[in-house]
């Protein structure tokens, strides 16, 4: 492959050698290959094989002589760099999670080592790997008796990063014994019971570092702090402090208040907002009938985007979506609908207890579930996710939270500026999720500056937003538990006002119409927002080329 890339430089100006499509899908292909051959757990040989590939990868596209790209080859040059360092930061980061719970985790190399032999096919020998096991469940033991103390210097993140290792350490310990088990005698006589006496040892100091962590905090999450904080905004190409986001967003929380005072006015409830939300609430469908309600909201948002000329809607992407309606257990994590072709319907079930169905009833009425419809289905991740596999594909690879939240949320700015809600209620609905999205961007970065605890947060979206209470846990604890990037929950609001800021740009000056702008952003596919406007406007993509953009000042709710 790297004498198709490398070209001398001496050579006329022509066609480059390279299609920068071929190199992104090549660079994709050979990742998900590293991935497959050696993504065990902690495993350092990984990391460093992983190195490699990208030390290659970026020499590679190094030699390509960049005045021979035309502009669409310039963008995926300088994404896929972009993407570059945002692996080598990946690794760098585990890394550092690796040592920071290496304590809790002595047994991880012997097990590692184990998988990897497995994987390059060599020859096991049954009593030696009889006595890496049994050396293993040694220091399984040893850390078990170790880890209450250890646990009071630690911070929760090592404790969460070594039970997730454990497990899925256990996960491959079982793959690998049951791939020779059975099938060679000898191994079975001398691995069998010390593999089965280890595998009950991990099970056990799992369960032990899950209870750890439960006693610590009802919801876990580990602040970043301000320096790695400003690096992961910076690498998302956006040049703001944290401490601007939140003045952002606490500017545009107030102006949803006014706009909320304003619709509780029109119900005759004076400016008493909280009575305004409280009556929407109330105005929910019965059991057994939030699939119809779904269905019917999801072909009004269809036909209106259609009728007003704003997107184009293929008939596959209007025909080809799906329901599912949303477990119990996974309705603690995600109270409200999530999407895509298939969107997910969050209400009560019989498993729930009184209170529970109240609140999912209350949390999921006609008027907010108007306001998220639209976000999860057409013209919001359904219609954005079709594309995808359709336009440009292999730029999935370059997947940012901005884009695919911003899109999401520069519709729902749209779609107010534009009268979509038509009643108090309606503006009520749309005006709470816009305003849960300020909030977002202020606890997280709270959280993360440390300037606010889990428990603040959930108090925030409560007192601040209006959410019922079991709903603002589940909304903290999924984006300070699950493995959400940490700037994820930021990225609905700001990555909608650059969305929308680059509308203001294209289409409010004239320079593009509504359906050329949205059908441009969606077969251009995923990017850092900046880089797609610079894709878009027809600014240089120059060798040297800067993202820094302040789209703040350009951007306009009115």
């Amino acid at each position: 492959m790297t004498a198709l890339l490398v070209r001398n430089s001496t050579e006329k100006k022509q066609a480059p050698l390279v299609c920068m499509p071929d190199l992104v899908a090549t660079f994709t292909t050979d990742r998900s290959c590293i991935e497959r051959q050696l993504g065990v757990p902690c495993s350092k040989e990984y990391w460093s094989r992983y190195e490699q590939f990208l030390e290659l990868s970026r020499s590679q596209m190094l030699d390509i002589p960049f005045e021979c790209l035309d502009r669409s080859g310039r963008c995926d040059w300088h994404l896929l760099g972009w993407l570059i360092e945002a692996e080598y930061r990946r690794i760098e980061q585990d890394r550092r999670r690796l040592d920071e719970a290496a304590d809790l985790l002595p047994f991880a190399d012997k097990l590692t080592s184990l998988e990897h032999r497995r994987l390059r096919m060599e020859y096991v020998d049954p009593a030696f790997a009889a006595k890496e096991l049994d050396l293993a469940r040694l220091e399984v033991l040893a850390a078990q008796e170790a880890a209450p103390c250890l646990a009071d210097s630690l911070p929760i993140s090592a404790l969460v990063y070594a039970a997730e290792s454990t497990e899925a350490l256990l996960r491959r310990l079982q793959g690998w014994f049951h791939f020779y088990n059975g099938y060679d005698p000898l191994f079975t006589w001398w691995v069998d019971q010390p593999y089965t006496v280890l595998e009950n040892a991990m099970q056990q100091y799992a369960e032990l570092l899950r209870s750890t962590i439960g006693s610590r905090k009802s919801i876990v999450g580990e602040p970043l702090g301000r320096e790695e904080l400003q690096r992961e905004l910076l690498h998302a190409q956006v040049s703001y402090s944290p401490e601007e986001f939140m003045v952002a967003a606490q500017s545009e929380m107030e102006w949803c208040r006014t706009e909320l005072k304003s619709a509780a006015a029109e119900m005759g409830l004076g400016d008493d907002w909280r009575a305004a939300l409280e009556k929407v609430k109330q105005d929910h469908v019965a059991p057994g009938q939030q699939t119809a309600l779904v269905r019917d909201l999801a072909l009004e948002a269809i036909s209106y985007v259609e009728s007003e000329n704003l997107v184009t809607v293929p008939d596959l992407a209007r025909q080809c979506w799906q329901m599912e309606m949303m477990s119990p257990e996974r309705q603690k994590i995600n109270p409200f609908f999530t999407g895509g072709e298939t969107i997910s319907i969050s209400f009560p079930t019989n498993k729930m207890d009184n209170s529970q169905k109240e609140m999912s009833l209350r949390g999921n009425n006609r008027s907010f579930a108007r306001a998220t419809v639209h976000h999860e289905l057409i013209p919001g991740h359904h219609l954005q996710g079709f594309s995808q596999e359709r336009h440009r594909p292999y730029r999935q690879i370059f997947y940012t939270p901005m884009w695919t939240e911003g899109w999401t949320l520069h519709w729902e700015m749209l779609l107010w500026k534009r009268g979509f809600a038509r009643t108090p209620q309606e503006k009520i609905g749309m005006l709470f999720w816009r305003q849960h999205r300020c909030a977002r961007v202020i606890f997280s970065l709270g959280f993360h500056l440390g300037q606010m605890s889990a428990q603040e947060c959930v108090d925030m979206l409560v007192d601040e937003v209006g959410h019922e209470y079991d709903n603002a846990e589940a909304e903290v604890r999924r984006s300070l538990e699950s493995n959400y990037h940490p700037l994820y929950q930021l990225a609905y609001l700001i990555g909608g006002m650059q969305m929308h800021a680059l509308h203001g740009e294209l289409v409010e000056n004239g320079r593009m119409t509504q359906k050329q702008f949205h059908d441009a952003v969606l077969h251009e596919n995923c990017m850092p927002i900046p880089t797609l406007r610079a894709l878009l406007t027809g600014d240089p993509l120059n060798l040297d080329f800067d993202p820094n953009w302040k789209f703040l000042s350009a951007y306009s709710r009115d």
